[in-house]
């Protein structure tokens, strides 16, 4: 369920990032409090779906795993860009929640 979250978070913050692009009314400090927390939330999702597997044992795809990680790691190179490219932030944040939410989908389908 909590992954569902996820998805629909970062997806809601990809678009909203998009449209702010365009619309300056978007804009603001309550659009980057919404994509961290959305952000927040898929890091928190891979922790405990760790800590879970690894009390449980139970047997995960790889491919699983490792879009939880890859996830992860683009945030952290989204992150990494937003000065290098900071006339574009919105279009940066928008298409990387859109494909952070890609990637969770893809985790989801394949459990």
């Amino acid at each position: 369920m909590m992954g569902w979250l996820v998805i629909g978070l970062n997806a809601a913050a990809g678009l909203w990032a998009l449209a702010a692009h365009w619309v300056l009314a978007l804009r603001g400090r309550l659009l980057w409090i919404f994509t961290a927390a959305a952000q927040t939330l898929l890091i928190v999702q891979v922790i405990l779906g760790v800590i879970h597997m690894n009390r449980s044992e139970i047997q995960v795809s790889g491919l699983h795993q490792a879009y939880g990680f890859v996830s992860i790691f683009s945030i952290a190179i989204i992150y990494s860009y937003r000065q290098q490219i900071a006339r574009w932030t919105y279009f940066l944040y928008g298409f990387g929640g859109l494909f952070i939410m890609g990637l969770g989908l893809r985790a989801a389908l394949l459990s």
